[in-house]
């Protein structure tokens, strides 16, 4: 179960990018000022106890990432704590070797931060505390690098890149991997809008652990259908940059029977 409530700068841990605004630091006001324990109430009883501030928004920063580290490597690091968004950190079209990580409780934080200089592959990963603002900005960031056309959007990660795509045949099926974790149904129907489909055609493939793994598989009408919709590949849902490849009934049940 992912943190449903309110944060302290007004965040909400399960918001995607497209839903993201920014924030403003919280100032002084006429009440009270930030941090006092009583603000003026304008009424016969005076001063009353200002109630305790709402938890603090649960994202961490990482450095160090291998260059070609996923989404699954960064849950498999944070094993046991819950992601809701994985934001990968790129400047001049390539990867920094930084992210951030979205958690599904404040306290997790705390956990997330004792991973410190524990190892992804061959690489140590150093963690720090971060804030919402930092994180918004890093999206925003990113965002305004794929519209100006940043030489990242053809290969967001070293990864990703396969080369048979545009000869590989199609069987009216595609996967998709990058899925935030939060992606549901509906966010997959939205970005296919164009096609229809329906919450049966869409199966999203879930690790060992009954988790999002960030992957999906989505059947199409027919062959044409799912080739035509390759043009989506590499556009982004929320934050991340989504990428299909065609895939097979026989694959997809293969990859759904594993998460079970």
């Amino acid at each position: 179960m992912l943190y449903r409530g309110k944060f302290a700068d007004g965040g909400d841990g399960r918001e995607m990018a497209s839903k993201r605004q920014r924030t403003v630091d919280a100032g002084s006001s006429f009440y009270g000022s930030p941090g006092s324990s009583y603000m003026y109430n304008p009424s016969p009883y005076g001063y009353v106890s200002q109630p305790p501030p709402p938890p603090p928004f649960p994202v961490v920063r990482l450095r160090g990432l291998p260059f070609d580290c996923t989404e699954t490597d960064v849950a498999e690091f944070f094993h046991g704590l819950d992601i809701v968004d994985v934001l990968f950190v790129h400047k001049g079209g390539k990867f920094s070797g930084e992210g951030f990580c979205v958690l599904g409780y404040p306290l997790q934080v705390d956990f997330a931060l004792q991973r410190n200089r524990q190892n992804i592959g061959r690489r140590y990963v150093e963690v720090f505390r971060s804030k919402r603002q930092e994180y918004y900005k890093a999206i925003a960031n990113e965002v305004s690098d794929a519209r100006g056309g940043s030489p990242r959007r053809s290969a967001p990660r070293a990864k990703s890149y396969d080369e048979g795509k545009d000869s590989a045949e199609h069987t009216g099926v595609l996967r998709l991997r990058g899925l935030p974790f939060s992606a549901n149904k509906d966010d997959i129907m939205e970005f296919f809008k164009d096609y229809v489909l329906s919450e049966d055609s869409i199966h999203i493939v879930m690790n060992s652990e009954g988790r999002p793994s960030g992957e999906a598989y989505v059947e199409f009408e027919n062959a044409e259908d799912s080739k035509a919709a390759m043009a989506k590949d590499r556009m982004t849902l929320g934050s991340r940059y989504i990428e299909l490849f065609p895939s097979s009934h026989g694959e997809m049940e293969d990859s759904i029977s594993r998460g079970r």
